[in-house]
Order: C-alpha cells, then sequence, then structure tokens
C-alpha cells in the first residue's frame, strides 16, 4: 500500500512539475532567482519532458508487487532526489540561485526519505 501511495504521489508531483516546467519555467527560474533565457527555458522545457515520462512511469508502475525491481525504482527515485537537493544546495551556497531553491529542496529530501521508508518496509 506504502508503494502505491508513493507513486501516486510522485504522478501527481511530477506531472505538476512537467506542466509547470513546460509551460511556465520563467516563472520557476525568477523564484529561485535565475535569469530566465532562451537557453535556460529550452532546458526548462526538456525537464518537464523529463518530469512527464516519470510521473507515466509512476502512474503505470503503482500496482507493482515487492520485487527487486520495486525495490531498484525506491532506491533510484531516493537517490535522483537526494542528488537534486544536494545540487540545490551546492548552488545556493555558489550563490548561483537565491533562496527560492529550499522549496525545492525540502520537497527533494523528503520525497527521498519516503522512498527510502517504502523501500525499507518492502
Amino acid at each position: 500500500m506504502e508503494f502505491q501511495v508513493a507513486s501516486l504521489v510522485m504522478t501527481c508531483a511530477g506531472t505538476a512539475l512537467g506542466l509547470r516546467f513546460i509551460f511556465a519555467g520563467e516563472g520557476l527560474l525568477e523564484e529561485w532567482d535565475v535569469k530566465p533565457s532562451p537557453g535556460s527555458l529550452v532546458i526548462s522545457r526538456r525537464i518537464g519532458a523529463i518530469y512527464l515520462g516519470l510521473a507515466l512511469t509512476f502512474f503505470l508502475e503503482r500496482n507493482a508487487p515487492p520485487s527487486e525491481l520495486r525495490s531498484a525504482i525506491c532506491l533510484g527515485t531516493a537517490a535522483i532526489s537526494a542528488f537534486l537537493a544536494a545540487c540545490g544546495l551546492v548552488e545556493y551556497g555558489a550563490r548561483r540561485v537565491g533562496p527560492g531553491i529550499f522549496r525545492s529542496v525540502i520537497a527533494e529530501v523528503v520525497g527521498a526519505a519516503g522512498f527510502i521508508w517504502v523501500w525499507s518496509r518492502a
């Protein structure tokens, strides 16, 4: 049950992030104090496509039974989330982004912890 809930949360979050990166990337970059440019908006739209693909993946695998593959999905997702959080902190420390990045960092840390918890209970 925990895996199904985590997958549905990731489906919703991935869809929201994907659509935001594609259609409102400029606002997201401004929240992080990053000056939008044509190049950064291209990257934003491409990241949006990745998030939409991940959302579909999580939706399709939400009912997967406990298995090595499901464990790999949990650990891989936790690693991605932790790496994103670490990158956000490094970018903030280097003053390339503003304090708006902390909302993303907190969500990423919570996501990483959640998937490690789901993995540990399987």
